[in-house]
């Protein structure tokens, strides 16, 4: 079952917006969890404590797809503010677009590979009978960002290495150019435009 692969993004918007991604992928989890199905998040470095600008959800299972579905688009989160107490504004956006991580094998940029800790692990998750019970998954983790991709896709431990490192790559050049100024608005919709949008789920915290 193929992954899904979901950018979630705070936009050009204030710390507020990051505090409500935040929320959202804790949302995720959890729905994640009550629908069967294998969540990773790897967000990108958090400048501060608030949450990361952006973060790609990888999602897995039979109830994946439709998951994945019911949050694309803008999302409002309805809260004051408490790093702005006197601040006015209630209503804060930020949106979710599926996306397609790129081949990476023939990428001429390349990850250090003395900043990748890899740890290995039983490849679990759904399968019953048919679950892996070899230490053939690999978890890799970019030591700089904190940034951890998981893979149990392939049955031999140094192809699920492989995977992991081109995935891990993918991710981390992807979040990379969504937080370039030049290229802010270059795959997903800024700020303002998401406010403009009609939001699939509205959160009040």
């Amino acid at each position: 079952m193929a992954d899904i692969h979901l950018l979630a993004t705070s936009g050009n918007g204030p710390a507020e917006c990051r505090v409500a991604l935040k929320s959202l992928l804790s949302i995720l989890e959890r729905e994640a969890q009550a629908r069967d199905c294998e969540i990773e998040i790897a967000a990108s470095q958090q400048p501060d404590r608030h949450g990361p600008v952006s973060a790609i959800v990888t999602l897995r299972g039979r109830d994946a797809k439709t998951l994945a579905a019911d949050y694309c688009g803008s999302i409002r989160f309805i809260f004051k503010s408490k790093l702005r107490p006197g601040h006015k504004r209630q209503n804060w956006f930020i949106g979710v677009k599926r996306i397609e991580l790129a081949d990476t094998a023939n990428a001429t940029t390349t990850i250090n590979m003395n900043h990748i800790r890899f740890e290995t692990l039983r490849a679990g998750g759904p399968g019953g009978q048919h679950q892996n019970t070899t230490d053939s998954a690999v978890r890799a983790v970019h030591v700089p960002t904190g940034i951890t991709v998981m893979c149990r896709d392939e049955r031999s431990q140094h192809r699920n290495k492989a995977l992991a490192i081109r995935r891990l790559q993918a991710i981390l050049l992807l979040l990379a150019e969504r937080e370039s100024q030049n290229a802010k608005t270059a795959l997903f919709l800024a700020n303002k435009e998401l406010e403009r949008g009609n939001e699939v789920k509205v959160f009040r915290l």
